[in-house]
């Protein structure tokens, strides 16, 4: 059921509606479990059964973590369940590409290998799965290392398995960030489960989040989205080198909106129903360094991949040339979590090999410590400007695995950069998506020189931000209400 969709209005207000019943108010945890199996089965009700597995497998590991006190057994019991995610996670989203990989580099073909491969390439992948499949493992691990947070919020010293199970399956199933995220840390969630008022919604912070969120998506991104698929195969062949740059300014654009719009309409819903989820998108372009950029991308995603994966390597602790590796390992491991093709894997390689390069040259830096350099105001600009230019040409050009899955239309992209660059200039596409791209754009300059360079100034001191915002959240809403594109889908639902 999409955000966007008539349908998902309704199903959330009558949700809302029972939710906040007074004589629902102990049911209220069963009440969004409900709603989010209708929300996850909507258009595929077989889907219901495999979230259902998982949440059996993950409540029955994890309450074995809670209850044990040996710390090896604690440790099985992990192992176990990280196992079992790993496998519906590799079956469903990985299967293919492994098949695929085995056959291939030892030569096998008979009748059972085309069978396997037919069928795992019919197999539909789970939307919504890597999601949840990573909250689960982050529950397991932070369970063993830490079970204090199990006391707190709803529950008690004691706890059976049914109070558990109900616990576990609305982390795991919480349907405004079942599908895409934030990735909520299980400490923080259940420590939030406990009956909710009304009267507690903070309804500024609702509004604003719905509003910059459906504003992302439906004017931004889904009218983008029009002007961008000319950079598909083989359209981009028949453009101009210019054309197909600022198209792929355009979708790097895009892809901030959708994904950081999917992610404002989930905390404000959750918000809703009294629910804090996690910031997941900081301004990312302003970033000075690839260390900024994944400190402000995805914050919930970089940080899980950071915490279960990097740290766990051996992160910086092991020299050098072990960090390095790390880096590029984590970000290689990051980009096949996207998806089952090798121009996602090669994407986490660019990224990680950018971070190891970066770190070896000293300039993994973020932009509060470069700006406590000595130099002069207007020469720090220029280096942040030349810097800023650099990431954010770098960022884009790794965008392209995104839009191109196949990895040799995405080198071929690059290589028609160079063949057609005496090619007229295609203002028809140019100029909408430089448009749809501005409100970004200068939301993001003004970030970076209101809350960077002239933090201090006395004149941004008496200008009343509350009242700009309101100001600028009608507007908002305006123009989401006049100038929404067609409806598409969010681009991280196929992750």
């Amino acid at each position: 059921m999409l955000f966007t969709s008539p349908e998902f209005a309704i199903f959330f207000l009558v949700t809302f509606i029972i939710y906040y019943l007074p004589f629902f108010q102990k049911q209220q945890p069963i009440i969004i479990i409900a709603g989010s199996f209708i929300f996850y089965g909507w258009n595929s009700s077989w889907l219901t059964g495999l979230l259902a597995l998982s949440i059996s497998l993950n409540a029955i590991a994890s309450f074995q973590i809670i209850n044990l006190l040996n710390k090896r057994k604690k440790r099985l019991w992990m192992t176990l369940g990280i196992v079992g995610n790993l496998l519906i996670l590799g079956f469903f989203k990985y299967g293919i590409l492994i098949t695929n990989f085995i056959t291939t580099t030892f030569h096998i073909s008979n009748v059972l290998t085309d069978s396997i491969i037919t069928l795992l390439s019919d197999l539909p992948v789970p939307i919504g799965l890597s999601f949840y499949t990573f909250l689960s493992i982050g529950l397991l691990v932070d369970l063993t290392r830490e079970q204090s947070f199990v006391l707190r919020g709803s529950y008690s010293k004691k706890i059976s398995f049914r109070h558990h199970l109900l616990s576990t399956s609305l982390f795991i199933t919480f349907f405004p960030s079942l599908i895409s995220g934030p990735i909520s840390r299980a400490s923080d969630f259940y420590a939030q489960i406990q009956p909710k008022f009304l009267k507690n919604i903070p309804w500024y912070d609702v509004l604003r989040s719905l509003i910059i969120g459906y504003y992302l998506k439906m004017v931004i991104a889904d009218n983008l989205k029009d002007y961008t698929y000319w950079i598909s195969f083989p359209y981009y062949q028949s453009l101009g080198t210019m054309t197909n740059i600022v198209l792929l300014v355009g979708y790097s654009i895009q892809i901030f909106a959708d994904f950081a719009g999917y992610s404002l309409i989930a905390i404000g819903l959750a918000a809703a129903l009294g629910y804090r989820l996690p910031q997941n998108f900081n301004f990312p372009y302003v970033s000075l360094s690839l260390s900024e950029f994944w400190r402000r991308w995805h914050i919930s995603l970089s940080t899980w991949l950071r915490d279960y994966l990097y740290f766990p390597l051996g992160g910086n602790r092991k020299g050098k040339i072990r960090t390095y590796i790390n880096l590029i390992v984590v970000m290689t491991l990051g980009g096949l979590w996207h998806g089952a093709t090798w121009n996602y894997a090669v994407w986490g390689i660019f990224h990680g090999c950018g971070l190891a390069v970066e770190r070896l040259l000293g300039v993994n830096q973020t932009s509060k410590e470069i700006q406590a350099r000595s130099n002069s105001f207007w020469q720090q600009f220029l280096l942040d400007l030349i810097r800023w230019f650099l990431i954010f040409s770098f960022v884009s050009i790794g965008w392209i695995f995104f839009k191109l899955v196949n990895f040799d239309a995405a080198i071929d992209f690059f290589i028609t950069l160079t063949r057609n660059i005496h090619q007229k200039l295609s203002l028809d596409l140019i100029v909408p998506t430089t448009l749809f791209a501005l409100p970004v754009i200068i939301s993001h300059s003004f970030y970076l020189l209101t809350y960077k360079y002239f933090s201090n100034h006395k004149l941004l001191k008496n200008i009343s931000l509350k009242s700009g915002m309101d100001l600028v959240l009608g507007i908002l809403l305006a123009l989401t209400l006049l100038d929404a594109g067609s409806t598409d889908t969010f681009i991280y639902f196929q992750f």
